[in-house]
């Protein structure tokens, strides 16, 4: 539900009113409550109609761009490709104080890839949570990490609230340039059209692919002379980039879960304080500088329209690595249902809808069989 655009990332779960929702959905945690639905009520109260924003002779000309695709693309994803329970989302604007609208914690074990989560009676276990100020995520990072909980904090630019309220467009979403505009707002309205509570790996990365796949049916849909757009090419060169970074992602999951297995039972393997866990760290953290440098040398440089440089300026460790491949496990799996349903976004997305919440592991669905491509003219 909270999108990663740039260096930052996105939270969200179902932030069910600024009480008693709030009160649900952070269980028994007062305090967290309490300044989780203060920061939501006042985001809440400063939203503006798009269609003001976009009249207003002062609203800069590059900006009102920005929000009429976003309008657009949201008028395209409920009309041509059945995004359900859209609402009023995305038809308002907010405008923040700062160029960050919250932080985001995520917190793994350090001798296994296994995140920490919170439940929320709603939303079921969420690997992350959202604060918006800096000292009460700082407090939170330093009390997990005084636990022995690898951490990543990070920004956030947008987070989606699965339909319980009329999600603005935030100000801070408007950083990125046009492409990158229309697939945060189409990630998010995905999560209002399937969200499956406790499956935060597939939500985040089923979301990612669906943003990624609207945008290039929105962008490439009406192509004069059969040539791409200058925002379709991009859009297409995104998403291959989304995928060659899962692809990447994925490979040193699949290192650091091989190295760990084999040190599975050894004396001392499970305690990252005794001396056989502090070598068990020592090679695991080899690894990861190892898998950095890969990234620098051998991925980034082949990317072709984004640069992912939050990848190469920040270490690696077990909350880095699960934060991410949050959104980036097996893309190229999706990318590939998609196209052998003849890219048929709309009936595709009707169908994991469908069959999405019917799985043991939804990420099953990427071995199910499709809808039919439909048949050449």
């Amino acid at each position: 539900m909270e999108r990663q655009a740039g260096k930052a990332a996105r939270p969200g779960w179902r932030i069910a009113g600024p009480a008693i929702g709030l009160l649900l959905l952070a269980g028994c945690n007062p305090v967290y409550v309490i300044r989780l639905g203060w920061a939501e009520s006042r985001i809440l109260r400063s939203r503006v109609p798009l269609t003001e924003v976009m009249a207003d002779p002062d609203t800069e000309p590059g900006e009102r761009g920005k929000l009429r695709l976003a309008w657009d693309a949201r008028r395209h994803a409920i009309n041509e490709l059945g995004f359900e329970n859209a609402g009023d989302s995305y038809t308002s604007l907010a405008r923040l104080e700062s160029d960050t609208l919250a932080l985001v914690l995520t917190a793994a074990y350090a001798d296994r890839l296994e995140l920490r989560t919170w439940w929320f009676p709603v939303a079921g276990r969420i690997p992350y949570r959202a604060y918006f100020s800096v000292e009460g995520a700082e407090e939170a990072r330093d009390a997990l990490e005084r636990e022995g909980f690898d951490t990543y904090l990070r920004p956030t630019a947008a987070f989606s609230t699965l339909g319980w309220f009329a999600d603005p467009l935030y100000s801070t979403m408007l950083a990125a340039d046009e492409v990158g505009v229309v697939e945060t707002v189409l990630h998010e309205l995905a999560h209002n059209h399937l969200y499956l509570p406790g499956q935060g790996r597939f939500n985040e990365s089923y979301a990612n692919f669906a943003g990624h796949a609207a945008a290039i049916h929105f962008f490439c849909r009406d192509q004069a002379d059969g040539l791409p757009t200058v925002r379709c090419r991009r859009a297409r060169a995104r998403w291959e980039d989304a995928q060659d970074v899962s692809r990447y992602i994925d490979g040193v999951e699949r290192e650091v879960v091989a190295l760990l297995s084999s040190s599975a039972g050894s004396a001392g393997s499970g305690n990252p304080g005794s001396r056989g866990g502090a070598t068990l760290l020592a090679a695991r953290d080899s690894l990861y500088r190892a898998a950095r440098d890969d990234f620098v040398s051998r991925v980034q440089p082949s990317l072709r329209a984004t640069s992912y440089a939050y990848l190469a300026a920040e270490p690696l460790n077990n909350a880095t690595l699960l934060s991410r491949s949050l959104y980036y496990h097996r893309l190229p799996g999706f990318d590939a249902l998609w196209r052998a349903t003849g890219e048929d976004l709309a009936s595709l997305m009707a169908w994991m809808r469908d069959t999405a919440p019917g799985l043991d592991d939804p990420f099953g669905i990427l071995d199910s069989e499709p809808p039919s491509a439909p048949a050449p003219d």
